[in-house]
């Protein structure tokens, strides 16, 4: 039984496309919600959504978690592969239902994940039963990266890493890439030069791009 995601929500009344943020371990759906403060002025018909993670963070109780992570808190690997198969089906019913609340398309909905976020975006999003729009990956990898990935629908897929990053190795984003490449996807990939764990104003800009791009197709 999924458990219900808590968001609020920013955007006009009455939205065209929608932006659903997933945020990282230990932090809050505030955290990245404040995103949509830069992005608005250039998608003015896009409602933004960025839920709290279900679970309290270990390592943090201020902030969420979408699964354990053993290197970190000491969680055994089967928690954190229990934690995030039941994350992904919370965050697959937070989608239906801000679709159907919206009254919107699948192909009207974006993805955006930020680390441990990125990594459940980008095992929901080719598990949905009708592609979305696309998926931003912000400094995360896949989840399973030493298996094949497996997918129903191919969205197109950012990903967006810093080249100094101490906490998911920019190797990541390469082996993500790679990965999903040779299962069909549409990858498209940006370096922040100088950045370690975070998004940079020239990230934040290639997201937007790729992010009106794909709004615009579905038109």
């Amino acid at each position: 039984m999924p458990r219900e995601l808590k968001s609020e929500r920013k955007g006009p009344r009455q939205a065209d496309s929608v932006v659903v943020f997933l945020h990282g371990y230990g932090a809050d759906g505030a955290d990245l919600l404040g995103l949509a403060d830069p992005l608005a002025p250039h998608l003015p018909g896009t409602a933004f959504y960025s839920p709290n993670a279900p679970e309290p963070c270990v390592n943090n109780p201020m902030g969420y978690q979408w699964f354990p992570i053993p290197w970190l808190d000491g969680s055994t690997d089967e928690q954190a592969r229990a934690g995030a198969a039941q994350s992904f089906q919370d965050i697959n019913a937070f989608l239906d239902k801000v679709l159907a609340d919206e009254g919107l398309a699948a192909d009207r909905l974006a993805l955006v994940g930020f680390s441990q976020g990125t990594m459940m975006a980008l095992a929901v999003a080719p598990q949905r039963e009708q592609e979305m729009a696309g998926v931003v990956g912000f400094s995360g990898r896949l989840l399973e990266p030493e298996r094949p990935v497996e997918a129903r629908v191919k969205p197109p897929v950012l990903l967006i890493h810093g080249d100094q990053d101490p906490m998911v190795p920019f190797e990541s984003m390469g082996i993500a890439g790679d990965a999903l490449q040779k299962a069909g996807f549409t990858v498209y990939g940006h370096v922040m030069k100088n950045t370690g764990h975070g998004i940079s104003p020239d990230g934040l800009s290639v997201a937007l791009a790729f992010l009106k791009e794909r709004f615009a197709a579905g038109l």
